[in-house]
Parts: C-alpha cells; sequence; structure tokens
C-alpha cells in the first residue's frame, strides 16, 4: 500500500481504540504461554497495549516487551500492572532485550506486520537469539485461506444505527501481500484506517524457523490444542532449537 509503513499505522488513534472490541480469547492465550514459561520469564515481540502480557503476568510470569509503536507502550502504561512490564521500543526484527527466556512469543498476526520475507526470516532468528537453550518461540497466525477469498473483496464488519464499517481488501498472490483498510462511515464523517501485512503460509514459517536453527514442535488449531486442520482459522505453532 503506497504510503504505508508499520511504524506509523499503529500511531496515537489505532493505540487508543486498539482495546475496544477484545477478542475474548486473553485468558485462554494465556494459559497456553505460562505454561510454556513454567517458572520463567516471557518475552513478547510487537507487546502493543499488553493484550496478552498482563494476563500472562498475573500467572506469575515476568514479560518483557519489544514494541515498534511508542504509543501503543503507552496506552500499555496506563493499564494496571503496565508500569511493571519492562518493554524496549524498537523493531522486533533486530531490537534485543540483552536477555534470554524460555519463552518468546508473537501473537494475532504480528509476524505479518513484517512486509518482507527476508524481514520475517530475520524476525525468527532474532527471536532464537533470544531463547534459553531449551526454551521454545510461540507464533499465533491465521492461514492464509482462511484470511483471503480472491484478488479484492468486501466484507460488512459492523453495522449499528449510526454507522458502517467496512473491511476493504485487495490481495497479490506473488508478493503475499494484503493491503487492508477498516472504512467507518457515520454522521460523523468517513474515518480511515489502513494497515498492509504479508500473509504466510504454516509451511513456509517452518522454512523461516530453519533458516533459524529452529524446528517445529507442535502446532494446534487453538490456544485450547484444538487439532489443525484446513478448516481452522488459525494455529498455534511452537519452535523449538533444531
Amino acid at each position: 500500500m503506497d504510503g504505508f509503513h508499520p511504524a506509523t499505522g499503529f500511531g496515537p488513534d489505532t493505540a487508543r481504540r486498539y482495546d475496544d472490541r477484545p477478542r475474548g480469547d486473553e485468558e485462554a492465550s494465556a494459559s497456553f504461554l505460562a505454561e510454556h514459561a513454567g517458572e520463567g520469564s516471557a518475552l513478547e515481540f510487537a507487546i502493543g497495549t499488553g493484550r496478552v502480557a498482563l494476563p500472562l503476568a498475573r500467572h506469575g510470569v515476568r514479560v518483557d516487551g519489544i514494541e515498534l509503536s511508542p504509543h501503543m507502550v503507552a496506552r500499555l502504561r496506563e493499564k494496571p500492572g503496565g508500569d511493571a512490564l519492562d518493554v524496549v521500543v524498537g523493531d522486533m526484527v533486530s531490537e534485543t532485550t540483552g536477555r534470554t527466556y524460555p519463552l518468546v512469543y508473537l501473537v494475532f498476526n504480528t509476524l505479518f506486520n513484517i512486509l518482507t520475507q527476508d524481514g520475517q526470516v530475520e524476525c525468527f532468528r532474532n527471536a532464537a537469539r533470544h531463547l534459553d537453550e531449551d526454551g521454545v518461540f510461540v507464533v499465533e497466525a491465521a492461514p492464509p485461506w482462511a484470511w483471503v477469498r480472491g484478488e479484492q473483496y468486501v466484507d460488512v464488519e459492523r453495522i449499528t444505527p449510526g454507522s458502517v464499517t467496512l473491511d476493504v481488501n485487495r490481495y497479490d498472490h506473488v508478493t503475499q501481500l494484503l493491503d487492508e483498510n477498516h472504512v467507518n462511515l457515520s454522521g460523523d464523517g468517513v474515518r480511515l484506517a489502513p494497515i498492509s501485512c504479508r500473509l504466510v503460509w504454516p509451511s513456509e514459517m517452518d522454512l523461516m524457523a530453519r533458516l533459524a536453527g529452529l524446528r517445529l514442535i507442535e502446532r494446534s488449531g487453538g490456544w485450547g490444542g484444538e487439532r489443525f486442520t484446513a478448516s481452522s482459522p488459525l494455529h498455534i505453532s511452537v519452535y523449538g532449537r533444531a
């Protein structure tokens, strides 16, 4: 998408509205991640507003974070417990906390916010650099087949008596780039929320992991351990050292 960059895509307006519609899987994801962290600590790539990190911290896990957007970090700091998390503002592709962890994790398709294959590979390598010898890297992502329905499509995302929100999409099968804009129409005018993503197939992720010295340990179709199938809307992939 011309003019879009992830660094500016999560500005003050997005940070302010980010938690308006919770996904509802926060506790399930925190419970799953806590099992892999054990009595140790965890590092979240793209920690955002703490949607998952704060519930995980309530399980007794010390959570650090790396986050590209200072506006998302500021929103995190406003929440109860947000000041207790150690967050480095920077790019998860290359930034470091200087520590290693039994668990590094990346949720909610955020791997796709890296818009090149090379950058996504470097993200896996950076995760590997932050892992203890027996640590794991957990990635939550949607398989492209659950997301893309052609080269161009529009979904009605939300309807209220005073507004309509449309999800407008264009997908390039060659670059695997999805350009998306959430268009809100209301009496107050038009509000746009653009984002670009590079979608990644599960098998491609596994190769990225191999390049980083990691291997797939397990893959499920949800935080509850559901079987991953061709109809799964997401996958939870756990990688350890090869």
